[in-house]
């Protein structure tokens, strides 16, 4: 269990702080829009503050833990992004690299001009996509569920990452081979399963399973011991359970049969298929926010982690600038894009006082995170309630958690 030392050691006020609690139990919990939550904030590498309230599941009556075990999705996108990065600390590849030079079969990806699934017509790409562009979402890929185009339409029709048993990575890549591009790289940022393809290629270049290598890169050094794609028979009793809302904004039991992905995967998303705890995720970040390192174990480089986390979108734009489709773990306006996470850029225009050159992302369920380096913070929200547009419990935090700062 995590040690909590008092706020004010840390030049926070906890006086202030205690309003997380007052705020999420007042305006979720009890009005019941959310099951139960779990709030860590720590400050110069010691945890100052962890508000854990509700339940794990309302229909069994289990209340929410420390320890219990959530659905992160894509708060596994800086996770597998990392991963990658530490291949290119071995040489094995640069960002610039065409993703064809891993993948044959997409040298010939064509960018969608008009037509609906299976009849599509086509144009070349402008130039090939990088691997920068799938770690920057810059790549012309999309999601299933962003219901914005045909190529999309062409994802759900097809089943394209969506898990399933047998369903493989493999799989994945073959059926994008087919399929075409919403834009030519880097004309765009779209949110997409391009960092599931980073986990293809992990497997490609590392020779490795993906859980196999985060485990013996990232997961054991660190000690994140709960974090994974699946869940173990033991470990069943401290899984959150997940809800959404219905069309009456009640809060129900969400039943779309994706839990199995957790009970025996085939499917190994990069992007959104991870499991974890608020006490392991916290040593992922700390790790970050220690330039690379945790307790003396290095994971990744200090000068390869600053690259990752300055805005690489075109002109130094931000999100609004260069953004295609609504949906996003962030608001798009004073926020730009790195190798896997968001930056902010600008808290005037972003409209929150995180500092700049904060790094942050979140999942599907609710949950989220940020590492500012300025302040030498660490903040991690779980709950589990889909989709995480619903609320801006991100905006929210932020203002209370700031108001702390001594």
């Amino acid at each position: 269990m995590l040690e909590i030392v008092t706020p004010e050691s840390v030049g926070m006020d906890s006086m202030q702080l205690a309003r997380v609690s007052e705020h999420l139990t007042k305006r979720y919990i009890e009005p019941r829009k959310i099951s139960g939550s779990i709030t860590l904030v720590a400050r110069g590498g010691k945890a100052c503050y962890l508000d854990v309230q509700g339940h794990r599941d309302l229909e069994r009556g289990t209340v929410m833990a420390e320890d219990s075990i959530v659905r992160i999705y894509s708060m596994s996108k800086p996770i597998t992004s990392l991963a990658m990065m530490t291949l290119l600390e071995k040489g094995l590849f640069s960002l610039d690299d065409p993703v064809h030079r891993f993948i044959p079969s997409w040298r010939n990806l064509g960018v969608w001009t008009a037509g609906s699934y299976p009849l599509f017509s086509t144009e070349p790409c402008k130039r090939a996509m990088t691997i920068r562009d799938l770690f920057m979402h810059t790549s012309g890929l999309t999601y299933d569920f962003l219901r914005a185009s045909n190529v999309d339409y062409a994802y759900r029709k097809q089943q394209v990452g969506s898990p399933r048993p047998g369903y493989t990575l493999q799989d994945m890549v073959d059926q994008l081979a087919a399929l075409p591009l919403e834009f030519s790289p880097g004309e765009r940022w779209n949110y997409s399963l391009a960092t599931d393809v980073l986990g293809h290629l992990v497997e490609a270049i590392s020779g490795q399973s993906l859980p196999d290598y985060l485990r013996s890169v990232i997961f054991e050094p660190l000690g994140m011991m709960d974090t994974s794609f699946g869940i173990a028979p033991t470990d069943t009793a401290r899984f959150a359970s997940c809800y959404e809302r219905n069309m009456n904004r009640e809060m129900v039991l969400n039943d779309d049969g994706q839990d199995s992905q957790f009970t025996s995967p085939s499917f190994y998303s990069g992007g959104g298929g991870l499991l974890s705890t608020v006490g392991d995720y916290y040593r992922f970040c700390q790790m970050l926010l220690s330039g690379g390192t945790l307790e003396g174990t290095r994971i990744i480089g200090s000068r390869t982690l600053a690259l990752m986390t300055r805005n690489h979108l075109p002109g130094g734009a931000d999100l609004s600038a260069t953004a295609t489709g609504g949906f996003s773990e962030s608001a798009y306006e004073g926020v730009g894009f790195g190798l896997g996470f968001a930056i902010k850029l600008d808290a005037v225009r972003n409209g929150y006082p995180a500092s700049t050159g904060s790094f942050f992302w979140g999942g599907l369920a609710s949950t989220l995170f940020w590492v500012d380096p300025v302040e030498e913070l660490v903040v991690i929200f779980m709950t589990q309630l889909m989709p995480s547009s619903t609320f801006n419990f991100r905006g929210q935090l932020e203002n209370i958690i700031y108001g702390a700062l001594r």
